[in-house]
């Protein structure tokens, strides 16, 4: 079945254009879209998209606040940002809102119809340029609060939650992580689950953020 698609962005010019390059790939449908970030809950909570690509900068509601607020809604969709703003800063706080993927706007439309696919199909994905603002941010930034709060949330965690958490932060699918661990695949995501139920976060790529907060991985 197609992938079914909500557009958030404030330009309908934008809009548009996206409905049009992406309309015609056979792997996605979309199926509505919205102008800011508050309208965006509302379309989602009507027509239960399996991905959103949200804008950042929009009226009324920015598009990080609705992210978080997306995602704790029942049965969220995944939420891919899609933005002209490519700063360390608005990739940090897109991830750490929920956000599972993170584009450019001048990514090719066969990037982002890949994109949606492979974030709907539950894999985190950041472009290129994404990517290596993150390696800097996670080389370049060590100690302070955020390792405190990182330290004490991950303390929640058995040993074994913990070495789940700290291969998620390797970048190791789950496969890798039960042949690594010895575990069965089945119990692998159970001690997905548990993680992001006691620290209450929304994705892996949240938990990679803190477990390299906490220096884990």
């Amino acid at each position: 079945m197609a992938v079914r698609v909500v557009l958030v962005d404030d330009d309908p010019l934008v809009r548009a254009g996206l409905r049009s390059m992406l309309g015609g790939a056979a792997e996605l449908e979309i199926v509505g879209d919205a102008a800011d970030g508050q309208t965006a809950i509302d379309t989602v909570r009507e027509l239960r998209p399996d991905v959103v690509l949200m804008d950042i900068t929009m009226p009324v509601m920015d598009g990080l606040t609705a992210t978080e607020a997306v995602r704790r809604l029942p049965d969220a969709p995944e939420v891919v940002m899609l933005t002209t703003f490519g700063s360390e800063q608005h990739l940090l706080q897109a991830l750490r809102a929920g956000a599972a993927g993170f584009l450019l706007k001048d990514a090719a439309p066969a990037e982002i119809v890949e994109a949606v696919v492979r974030v709907a199909d539950g894999e985190p994905i950041l472009s290129g340029g994404v990517t290596r603002h993150l390696m800097d941010y996670v080389a370049g930034d060590s100690g302070g609060p955020r390792r405190a709060q990182a330290v004490a949330a991950l303390a929640k965690l058995t040993d074994r939650e913990r070495d789940v958490a700290a291969s998620v932060a390797q970048g190791k699918s789950n496969a890798e992580i039960a042949t690594d661990l010895g575990l069965g695949l089945a119990t692998v995501k159970t001690h997905l689950t548990r993680i992001l139920t006691k620290l209450d976060l929304n994705n892996r790529v949240q938990i990679a953020l803190l477990a390299h907060d906490a220096d884990l991985a």
